[in-house]
């Protein structure tokens, strides 16, 4: 086996592992009660302009549309977690403003 051979195996099965390992923290932000609090949409969101531009180099440069197919997987992660944040903050957000509303039209006995 090549050196160009072992790196591309390697790129290869780290990116497909990788984009399996979106789905706990995908889980873990759907189901957090605290509207997905932990989740850092500026370092998700930089994920995902990384991975873009990477598979646009990986066209553009390079012609190569497997890897480029690759990081637009890791793309979709990147976006799926973003949005189950989005929404889960802003279920989170209406709750707590609906429960302020509820405080503010019942008298403390």
């Amino acid at each position: 086996m090549t050196i160009a051979e072992f790196t591309l195996t390697l790129f290869t099965i780290s990116n497909s592992v990788r984009i399996l390992a979106y789905v706990p923290q995908i889980f873990r932000a759907a189901t957090d009660p605290s509207g997905a609090q932990a989740v850092s949409c500026a370092t998700w969101g930089l994920f995902l302009l990384s991975n873009v531009s990477a598979a646009a180099y990986s066209i553009v440069n390079n012609e190569d549309w497997m890897m480029a197919a690759m990081f637009f997987g890791n793309s979709a992660g990147c976006s799926a977690i973003l949005l189950v944040a989005a929404l889960r903050r802003s279920q989170h957000r209406n709750r707590v403003t609906q429960l302020k509303a509820l405080e503010c039209q019942c008298p403390a006995l």
